[in-house]
């Protein structure tokens, strides 16, 4: 992750992702809820109460209103490797979160001191040779038992597949596939998984979402999470 090149996108970022979303009849603000939502809900059925989380990648913070409204108790760091990214966000939510810069490759804390960490459409900026040694430090400040949860577009889906060449930031993108994803946890440690994929209906067919639950294992929502457990042992 350049961070010349988030800088750069920081402070058009709500604009263009609105602009690049805006046949899914949805705003910014849909999809950061809807992660955050189902993040709650997996963990409240693991009966878990995250007491540190860290969003990894965390930009300019778009995710943190409602991880704070889900977590009210827990204490949240946005990592990010954009400064430039990680103002806006303490302007945006001053008190609400610790703010850490990243040099991109090392997260600076300990081993074993987050519960959960959480990253949103990140590592389709990451350039591939990057990913394993990144989700391997993922694994190393994740407690064991802990959670991770990573949320990517999904590139079988045609309308993701639009979305992504219409966005300014996300130029050099590369999307990368559940199957693929899973594969680059197993080898950096995180080989406890599941798959969800989300969101199989616009706006305009939105009475249909309930409906999701049972389509979660077809690959052709437009994004979709791998939840990892971290092993005990």
């Amino acid at each position: 992750m350049l961070e010349a090149e988030f800088d750069k996108f920081a402070g058009e970022y709500e604009q263009a992702h609105a602009a690049s979303i805006r046949l899914s009849g949805e705003t910014p603000d849909f999809f950061a809820r809807y992660k955050i939502a189902d993040v709650a809900a997996e963990l409240a059925r693991r009966g878990e109460k995250p007491a540190r989380i860290l969003d990894f990648g965390a930009g300019v913070g778009n995710s943190l209103g409602p991880m704070r409204a889900a977590f009210p108790q827990s204490d949240i760091v946005l990592l990010d490797p954009s400064a430039q990214s990680l103002e806006i966000a303490k302007a945006r939510f001053p008190g609400q979160a610790s703010f850490q810069p990243f040099d991109g490759q090392s997260i600076p804390y300990d081993d074993n001191q987050f519960d959960l960490i959480f990253t949103a459409c990140v590592f389709h900026h990451i350039p591939e040779e990057m990913h394993i040694d990144l989700l391997r430090e993922i694994g190393r400040v994740l407690k064991p038992g802990g959670s991770f949860f990573l949320f990517e577009h999904n590139p079988w889906n045609p309308l993701t597949l639009h979305a992504v060449r219409n966005c300014s930031f996300d130029e050099n993108a590369v999307l990368i596939n559940a199957p693929q994803m899973k594969q680059r946890l197993a080898i950096a440690g995180l080989s406890r998984t599941k798959t969800v994929y989300r969101i199989f209906f616009p706006h305009f067919l939105a009475r249909l979402r309930p409906l999701e639950r049972y389509l979660s294992g077809i690959p052709m929502g437009a994004q979709y999470f791998v939840h990892a457990v971290k092993p005990t042992v």
